[in-house]
């Protein structure tokens, strides 16, 4: 690496050539300098590892089923816009299409591929009121305070600022208003100031466009603290059995293990594990001795009990997110603890661990710690855990990280860890999952059951 801060481009050149021989291309928004980046990647670790310390993993498709309320949401913001509600209209995003541009980066980077995609479907006096819609909403009804600087900002730059000088809204802001009252003061604002936006750029409608997902998903959580996430999910789930966020399969089992907390138990799990691994991915035609099974969970389990690892995950949600999201999961999988075959007493100890994701987790990382512009495929939030996991960069071949996205595994494998597993669900299964070293669509489960954890047995 030269002194000097200042090189030419030989001199660039051979600085990152000694760096990586693999790199990633990482685009940036359109109003940053410059248009991309140059990531070096780490270079990828195949082989068990002598001993483990730590595992980082995203939230939304791999710890958690949240990426379909996000999907859903995205697919909202386009039905109000462009004003196709009814499914006769339109039948929704293409899975085939569209998911690999709408899963794992930013919020605006998923928004930006959307409007692009389907700039020709775009009304804009449906967008000027269902934007109005939103940031009304966001204000008067919304929780996150970082989302209403956000749409205080936008409200002012599109031309509308007077509504938040109307007598109603300011004593709105005092007594949140009811369903009713908010409903006629909307359609009232969007009488008044709709024809006042103008817009004047792609990034003005993206910016808007973000404000109405926001909302929407917004609108589902705000639900859910509520009490009425079973409603939510006969309303947005085709599987009316599913609650609306719950851990993905094997996700429970895979945490306990890591922690220490299964002792000799676990190989009460084995059939479980077995059983969650095909949940994950229902084409497998894998056969499973369970016997074998057993032996393996038994010294992997005594092998985490003598040395627990650090676990974080990260997220490119906001906090406000995260909280509700993961406080759903952890109610879920203490639901299903309660059900698993081992004692009584080391139940409640499990239990104790898993009363809440802040009592589980050593490092929780989401993008309210970041910017939205660094978020995945930046290596930022990665970066982050690790140092809140107090990891040095001569420890990173020691960590394991799982991500369900194609930008998802680029982050990991730009942060440094080489030991990188695509963990993919049915949404991001037209992925380039090529950055991971190992490609698993079974999921947590397999990563015990084909892969010992990537630990070396001797």
């Amino acid at each position: 690496m030269p002194d000097k801060i200042f090189v030419n481009k030989t001199e660039a050149s051979l600085a990152l050539n000694s760096l990586s021989d693999e790199f990633a291309v990482i685009k940036n928004p359109s109003y940053v300098h410059p248009p991309f980046e140059l990531y070096p990647l780490a270079k990828k670790i195949f082989d068990p590892a002598d001993s483990l310390e730590a595992v980082v993993m995203d939230m939304d498709g791999t710890t958690t089923t949240t990426e379909e309320i996000c999907i859903h949401s995205l697919e909202y913001m386009i039905r109000k816009i462009s004003a196709r509600m009814d499914k006769k209209k339109w039948a929704g995003l293409d899975h085939a299409k569209d998911y690999p541009h709408i899963i794992g980066n930013s919020t605006t980077k998923h928004v930006e591929y959307l409007i692009n995609a389907y700039s020709s479907s775009i009304i804009i006096d449906e967008l000027r009121s269902s934007f109005i819609f939103a940031a009304i909403w966001t204000l008067l009804i919304g929780q996150d305070e970082g989302r209403k600087h956000d749409v205080t900002d936008n409200i002012i730059s599109l031309g509308c600022k007077d509504i938040l000088n109307e007598n109603k809204f300011k004593k709105f802001l005092l007594n949140a208003p009811s369903d009713d009252e908010l409903n006629i003061f909307v359609k009232a604002c969007i009488a008044k100031y709709s024809q006042h936006i103008s817009f004047n750029s792609s990034e003005q409608i993206v910016r808007a466009a973000i404000d109405i997902y926001y909302q929407r998903y917004h609108e589902i959580l705000f639900g859910i603290t509520k009490g009425n996430s079973n409603k939510l999910a006969k309303e947005l789930l085709a599987d009316k059995t599913k609650h609306l966020i719950e851990p993905l399969p094997g996700v429970g089992i895979f945490l306990a293990l890591i922690k220490g907390l299964l002792g000799d138990e676990a190989v009460n799990l084995a059939d479980l594990l077995i059983k969650q691994y095909y949940l994950k991915n229902p084409a497998a035609s894998d056969k499973f001795n369970v016997t074998a099974v057993k032996k393996k969970l038994l010294r992997l389990s005594r092998l985490f009990l003598r040395s627990p690892l650090k676990v974080a995950v990260v997220t490119s949600s906001i906090q406000y997110e995260a909280d509700i999201v993961l406080t759903e999961v952890f109610k879920v999988l203490q639901s299903e603890i309660k059900k698993w075959d081992i004692s009584p007493e080391r139940k409640k100890v499990i239990l104790k661990k898993f009363s809440g994701y802040k009592t589980f987790y050593d490092g929780f990382v989401t993008a309210s710690e970041s910017n939205e512009i660094r978020l995945k495929p930046h290596r930022d939030l990665y970066s982050i855990a690790l140092h809140k996991l107090s990891l040095q960069p001569d420890a990173f071949h020691k960590v394991i990280g799982f991500e369900d996205s194609e930008s998802g595994t680029i982050a990991i494998r730009a942060a440094g860890i080489g030991r990188c597993v695509a963990v993919p669900f049915a949404q991001t299964s037209g992925h380039n999952l090529d950055a991971a070293a190992f490609n698993a669509p079974g999921g947590l489960a397999e990563i015990v059951l084909k892969h010992n954890l990537f630990v070396k047995f001797s």
